[in-house]
């Protein structure tokens, strides 16, 4: 049964240096989005349950949807890591079932 790929897949499958560069900067994207951002948002939830109404006045609910957009970035980043990854992967197991 033949699976058939998106457009992205294909296209990084024809250029696998492509997907290498890729995959590493969605690697490095993913830990520097991600690297604090639990702390951040435990300091967040205490700050607006300490101080209510003030701290979400002061701007305490939109650092809370800039984490929360910061943590959907790097679940993208992370799943598109995963994506150059299975594309390098499979072709190197197609190589290796090409060679005798």
């Amino acid at each position: 049964m033949a699976i058939a790929h998106s457009r992205l897949y294909a296209f990084l499958s024809r250029h696998w240096w492509l997907a290498l560069l890729l995959m590493g900067a969605s690697f490095v994207l993913f830990g520097f989005v991600t690297l604090n951002l639990l702390h951040l948002l435990s300091a967040n939830f205490e700050y607006l349950s300490t101080y209510g109404l003030d701290a979400a006045l002061e701007g305490g609910l939109l650092q809370l949807a800039e984490m929360i957009g910061s943590g959907y970035f790097g679940a993208v980043c992370y799943i598109f890591f995963k994506l150059c990854e299975k594309v390098l992967i499979e072709r190197l197991a197609a190589a290796q079932e090409t060679d005798p």
